[in-house]
């Protein structure tokens, strides 16, 4: 996992809104913001913060950069997470 502290980043319900959005498809910037209802520079802030944590990556096609939910991280994040877990008898 990133050196970033997830659940810090994961606190903010935007950052939440964010990624449920790209758990789907991949998005850009200006449809994310649009779905938001946020400005871009607000998004920005976002999104910078998200790629840090390695939560989301970026992929530049043609004059757009679209991003998309990195799996790997929340896969990581779970085994982590469910060692707290469980029934142990």
């Amino acid at each position: 996992m990133a050196k970033t502290n997830i659940f810090k980043i994961l606190s903010d319900q935007q950052r939440r809104d964010i990624l449920t959005m790209l758990k789907d498809e991949r998005m850009n910037a200006g449809e994310i913001a649009e779905a938001l209802g946020i400005s871009p520079a607000a998004l920005s802030y976002h999104l910078k913060l998200l790629k840090e944590a390695d939560l989301v990556m970026e992929y530049k096609q043609k004059n757009f950069i679209y991003y998309e939910i990195n799996t790997s991280v929340f896969d990581e994040l779970i085994l982590w997470v469910s060692q707290f877990g469980g029934n142990k008898t």
